[in-house]
C-alpha cells in the first residue's frame, strides 16, 4: 500500500502520518540518466527522519490554534500518551506475528 507518493525538483520536503503500525519503506528514484552519473555527476540524498510526537511543530500549533502555554503543554502530553499507546499496539502486533 502506498501511503505517500510525491515528485519534486532538485529539493523537496514532506511529512505523513501512518494510521497503521508496522514497517514502512522509503523508495527514492532519480530522473538523472546513468550517463550523467558516470560522467562525474553526483546525486546526493539526505534523509532526516523523525517519528512520534517529536515531529510536531508546537510553536506553530500554538500560534495557529491560539493556545496558552498550559494548553500547549497539555497538547504535548496528550501526544506523548498517544505515541506510547501506538508503540504498545505495535509491539503487540509484532509479538503476535512470531
Amino acid at each position: 500500500q502506498v501511503v505517500l507518493s510525491r515528485q519534486y525538483g532538485s529539493e523537496g520536503r514532506f511529512t505523513f502520518t501512518s494510521h497503521t503500525p508496522g514497517e514502512h519503506q522509503i523508495c527514492l528514484h532519480s530522473n538523472s540518466t546513468r550517463m550523467a552519473l558516470f560522467a562525474g555527476g553526483k546525486l546526493r540524498v539526505h534523509l532526516d527522519i523523525q517519528v512520534g510526537e517529536h515531529t510536531n511543530n508546537y510553536p506553530e500549533i500554538a500560534a495557529k490554534d491560539k493556545l496558552t502555554e498550559l494548553q500547549l503543554r497539555a497538547r504535548q502530553l496528550l501526544d506523548q500518551v498517544e505515541q506510547i499507546q501506538k508503540e504498545q499496539n505495535y509491539q503487540r502486533v509484532r509479538s503476535g506475528d512470531r
